[in-house]
């Protein structure tokens, strides 16, 4: 049976079927994997013929990278070994926060105050055991394709520019699109974006630890900035994943004036709370646009920048956590 075709982003726009802008019954009533859809077998297939040379690269920081933890509302990871006799060790981990270090978020992460939660999704059902909408999808499924980097801070440094990571600038999706075209990469269909802002190597390599302290109270992160013309361009390339290096995709906080401030809060009669204007709100209830975060892509960078190749297969299996909301990104990118 042929499919139908993707609609736009201008054409979710003009939708009255379903919340305008929403991607909700695009791929199915009951869909549970969003952009995913996008990994057919023959494009997972094609993405086999990125590896070139065998290389891997681990692309999640330690458990333990941030310590304290980057969102106030999160608590550090505590690791306690034991041992049942002098030839055996056991663990168990408290304070584990799904989404502390390099992630990917699930559909029960981020609703739309105004229209909910992905494909009209129940909240009532968000509960730990219950598989509906959560992690666990992403997991059955797995995530397996041609990832591609764009790296934005090594073209902007190319012509003499850096992005104030520290002042949080939101970045144009132009410049992401210059970059690209800089390296000559080719976008494809159902690829797993992966743009590197810079943000987190200026955390954890060029900072001080006062710095960072500075940086993170309150948190201040560069990232991609949040307004249609980003959203457009993110689906309409009909990418199966977008993942960066920084906390939260976009730029952080959001601007006060974001499009994305629903009327609701503009009127007061919904509350402004620190997802207010996030593009967040867009991306995961609205399109159902699988993201990643905090991803280390310092080492894959630097190895696609020497030989100029900057796609490879890539290689995620979030944990299979009935309910979840999130997970540890497990990636890894083979060249």
């Amino acid at each position: 049976m042929r499919r139908s075709p993707i609609p736009t982003y201008a054409e979710l726009c003009d939708r009255t079927d379903a919340p305008a802008g929403s991607a909700w019954g695009v791929f199915g009533p009951d869909d549970e994997l969003g952009t995913l859809n996008h990994l057919t077998p023959e494009r997972v297939l094609a993405a086999a013929g990125c590896v070139r040379t065998g290389e891997t690269f681990n692309l999640d920081l330690p458990l333990d990278a941030f310590d304290p933890a980057l969102i106030p509302t999160r608590k550090s990871l505590q690791h306690t070994l034991f041992a049942g006799n002098p030839y055996h060790r056991d663990e168990y981990l408290d304070s584990f926060y799904t989404q502390n270090t390099s992630q990917i978020d699930g559909f029960r992460h981020i609703g739309h105050p105004e229209t909910g939660f992905y494909n009209g999704a129940d909240p009532s059902r968000f509960v730990a055991g219950d598989p509906f909408l959560g992690i666990n999808r992403f997991a059955e499924r797995g995530i397996v394709g041609r990832g591609v980097l764009i790296d934005v801070d090594r073209y902007l440094r190319s012509i003499d520019r850096s992005l104030d990571h520290a002042g949080g600038e939101a970045i144009p999706i132009s410049i992401v699109a210059e970059a690209a075209r800089h390296q000559r990469v080719e976008l494809r269909h159902g690829d797993i974006l992966m743009i590197r802002t810079g943000w987190l190597h200026h955390h954890l390599v060029e900072s001080t630890p006062e710095q960072r302290q500075r940086n993170t109270n309150p948190l201040r992160c560069s990232g991609l900035k949040a307004e249609p013309d980003t959203v457009a361009w993110l689906w309409d390339n009909k990418f199966s994943l977008v993942a960066t290096d920084n906390i939260a995709v976009e730029a952080w906080p959001a601007d006060p004036n974001s499009p994305f401030v629903t009327e609701s809060e503009r009127a007061g009669a919904i509350a402004r709370s620190s997802h207010s204007g996030l593009m967040h709100r867009v991306l995961i209830p609205l399109l159902g646009f699988v993201l990643g975060e905090l991803w280390s892509l310092d080492s894959l960078a630097e190895r696609c920048a020497a030989d100029g190749q900057w796609d490879c297969l890539l290689v995620a299996s979030p944990m299979n956590l009935t309910g979840g909301a999130g997970s540890p990104a497990n990636a890894t990118a083979i060249r």
